[in-house]
């Protein structure tokens, strides 16, 4: 079900997540820890945000994380204060690049690790939900893309540049029609849903599921001062101490000690690189 990455902080190279740390996220594209199946092998995509451009750089393709040479050039050169990095194993959508995360949506991203369960019976009455832009933004098949859908929908009436409690609501109501949808249409089937919703100041994170919370899908937050890569050590400077860098993976990028399981079905709302609410969903 998916392994993702975010970062917001100081800037740093999109290595010191994908490629330097002992358990990169090109790592855990073939050995994740926390997952039955180790291989997310089915896409990838990495968005990052420059100060001199609106709208955020979006490189997606539906190679291996491992095996793609223009991921790790990139990875080598770019630094961006905001990163969202993804990689795939193909839940619900066939294998193709409009399928792979995260979606962009004008300066707003979207990833998202899990499966809306009964997807195939609620889509058609989730479409009849959409604006018509909404669904004419729509390009692949993926539960995912259509949560993204609903979301964009709610923040259409808002202003421009949303707070994390907007960004929070809009999620928020996301959620709810995927439960209305699914209690209707497929009343046995589970949700789960770890996300990142972004315009690259406001973010919200949440770990959701429908399901006994001991079988949600993993997430993990690590804050502090900075976040350094040193002759093969990657490590937080003061973890814990919310210094303005905030890391959320599926899985821990290393082995220190400050990383910390987000609770379940709860959301984090953040604002420049610090938590500013933990929320229950």
């Amino acid at each position: 079900m998916c392994r993702f990455v975010f970062y917001q902080g100081a800037p740093i190279r999109m290595s010191e997540l994908l490629t330097e740390p002992d358990h990169s996220l090109i790592n855990q594209s073939f050995g994740s820890r926390e997952r039955e199946e180790p291989l997310n092998g089915d896409g990838f995509g990495v968005a990052w945000f420059a100060e001199d451009s609106h709208e955020p750089a979006l490189f997606r393709s539906v190679s291996p994380a491992w095996s793609n040479r223009n991921l790790q050039e990139l990875a080598r050169v770019v630094s961006s204060s905001c990163f969202l990095a993804h990689v795939r194993a193909a839940t619900q959508g066939f294998v193709s690049e409009t399928n792979c995360h995260p979606f962009r949506r004008g300066r707003l991203v979207f990833m998202h690790n899990g499966d809306v369960g009964g997807f195939d019976q609620i889509r058609r009455p989730l479409l009849s939900r959409l604006s018509n832009t909404a669904f004419d933004d729509i390009d692949g098949r993926t539960d995912s893309e259509h949560v993204l859908a609903l979301i964009q929908d709610t923040l259409a009436e808002q202003d421009d540049d949303p707070s994390p409690v907007v960004l929070l609501d809009a999620l928020r109501a996301a959620i709810d029609s995927v439960r209305e949808l699914t209690a209707s249409f497929a009343p046995h089937e589970f949700t789960y849903l770890n996300a990142v919703l972004t315009d690259g100041d406001s973010a919200v994170i949440c770990r959701y599921t429908d399901d006994d919370p001991e079988r949600g899908e993993s997430l993990y937050v690590n804050e502090g001062r900075r976040f350094v890569c040193e002759d093969g050590l990657c490590r937080m400077l003061d973890p814990g101490e919310g210094g303005g860098v905030l890391l959320v993976a599926s899985e821990p990028l290393s082995d220190e000690p400050g990383w910390r399981k987000i609770d379940p079905n709860s959301a984090l709302l953040v604002q420049d690189g610090h938590i500013v609410d933990h929320i229950d969903l």
